[in-house]
């Protein structure tokens, strides 16, 4: 085995999905927060938003029956999600860093296209990477095997060559289960000695 391909996702692992903070910055009630955090980010729906199978006036309407009490705050907040994610200073860096070693890189990731589209120039690092899988692109998510096999095959992958970092477990059990080698992300030093033990960087 010799990894000559990392993949890596954007939430938590080269941009920071900080929406905790963004809707505390619209100066709310914890118990407000809570309620607001269940009707969407942390609801079965917003896998939804990052599918992109629904339309926003329809991913937005399902939060809202979710808190109908909250409509107007919710309409509020995500009249624009910009604030939701803001890019590591190590991302790009860390990209050319990669690639000046020989390594391919690449991005999987679950995102909306809202989102992708409202965080404007913050993205621009994705053109950094060799290639991308996004999310609402193609209409599947991880864990989902279907998305595992699509960068595979797209960009002519041996699995076993590859390691996948992702800051969720199940997701990097999705692509060991695809034959990839996988490192779930708590940072990038931690990943950095990771990678050094399947040979990345040595």
């Amino acid at each position: 085995m010799k990894i000559n391909t990392i993949i890596l996702d954007i939430g938590n692992v080269l941009a920071d999905f900080c929406w905790e903070k963004f809707f505390r910055s619209f100066d709310i009630s914890e118990e407000t927060f809570e309620k607001l955090a269940k009707a969407t980010v942390l609801d079965t729906s917003w896998d939804e938003f990052d599918k992109g199978i629904m339309s926003e006036n329809e991913i937005l309407q399902s939060f809202i029956t979710k808190a109908p009490e909250l409509e107007t705050l919710i309409r509020k907040i995500f009249s624009n999600i910009n604030g939701t994610i803001e890019v590591y200073d190590y991302t790009v860096p860390w990209i050319r860093e990669l690639k000046s070693m020989g390594y391919k890189v690449l991005i999987l990731s679950n995102f909306s296209e809202k989102c992708y589209r409202e965080c404007g120039n913050k993205m621009d690092f994705v053109k950094e990477a060799d290639g991308a899988v996004i999310s609402y692109l193609e209409k599947m998510i991880k864990p989902n095997k279907e998305i595992y096999q699509l960068i595979i095959e797209r960009y002519q992958l041996v699995p076993e060559n590859c390691v996948f970092i992702d800051d969720r477990p199940v997701n990097v059990e999705g692509a060991k289960n695809s034959g990839m080698q996988g490192i779930v992300f708590k940072n990038r030093e931690d990943a950095v000695i990771e990678l050094h033990k399947l040979g990345v960087g040595i």
